[in-house]
């Protein structure tokens, strides 16, 4: 009885550490000199990786990805990540496309106009079919939402369409990224619909509600704020991989162990730390720093 005990209880004490325990999102793609996907995933350091970025699509135009150095969409040369994709998912990794990002053509003029890219995103990257499909038969898992320029008209559509395509078997995830100002200004209506598993909020380049040294009661207020008024499964802490990765918001990363973490990890929703980019992280050493503790 009491060995019985004895395991009942540490069975209880890790079950209980495991689901207090977040992982590391890393966005991958701006940059042709960081590492290949599939050396990404091997470090076992990243939980999800956002494929950034389809900076094209709505309002009639054929959706394009780009993704910077890494190959050459318009002439099927991105077809050589499908495997590397595939290599990741089977490590465990969940890789996402994100579309959006800082800088692109896109927006959604109607809600049928975001039931056309849904079906797009669909056919050419989920589980549809489609006669050329960017990123060959690579299934991934889902899609992230990183809207930064333009309206916030008809993302609500546009979660609500794809969230429809995972009936069809497949889980499929929807992830965002938005601003820490609350409530975002492109994103929040989206976010409203109640439909995104995780959400990783970018606490950079944002003073009013990002980390300021010797100032954490801003971050800290913020992250309350998002954690008790979103209705997402889990929601990340988004930050720049080093100093050179964003305009402000950098945290050292003993602050964020030691000061930040332990504060934030309070709230149930807490799934981990989103980082900008692998290619910073590369420079830094940030993710390798902070895995541990996330």
């Amino acid at each position: 009885m009491t060995l019985n005990l004895l395991f009942s209880s540490i069975l209880f004490l890790a079950i209980v550490k495991n689901s207090i325990a977040g992982g590391i999102a890393i966005y991958w793609g701006q940059n042709g000199n960081e590492a290949t996907l599939n050396d990404t995933c091997n470090s076992g350091r990243y939980a999800y990786v956002n494929l950034a970025f389809l900076n094209k699509f709505g309002n009639g135009q054929t959706p394009e990805i780009n993704l910077a150095g890494h190959c050459n969409p318009a002439v099927n040369g991105c077809t050589i990540v499908g495997p590397e994709i595939k290599h990741c998912q089977k490590l465990g990794v969940k890789v996402m496309l994100s579309i959006g990002g800082g800088v692109g053509n896109y927006s959604l003029a109607s809600k049928k106009d975001a039931k056309d890219v849904a079906k797009y995103l669909w056919n050419n990257f989920l589980g549809g079919r489609s006669s050329f499909r960017p990123l060959g038969n690579a299934i991934l898992d889902g899609i992230d939402f990183d809207i930064e320029l333009g309206s916030p008209l008809h993302y609500e559509d546009l979660a609500k369409y794809l969230k429809n395509y995972s009936k069809r078997g497949r889980k499929m995830y929807l992830t965002a990224a938005p601003q820490c100002p609350f409530p975002d200004r492109l994103l929040g209506t989206a976010l409203n619909t109640k439909l995104f598993d995780n959400v990783w909020i970018q606490f950079y380049n944002n003073p009013p509600c990002q980390f300021t040294p010797n100032n954490t009661d801003n971050l800290k207020n913020s992250w309350i704020r998002w954690t008790t008024s979103v209705k997402a499964k889990r929601i990340f802490l988004g930050l720049p991989a080093a100093p050179q990765a964003a305009g402000s918001g950098f945290i050292p990363a003993d602050v964020l162990t030691e000061e930040i973490l332990p504060a934030i990890k309070k709230s149930r929703k807490y799934g981990g730390v989103m980082l900008w980019s692998k290619f910073w992280d590369e420079q830094s050493g940030y993710s390798a720093s902070i895995v541990k503790r996330v």
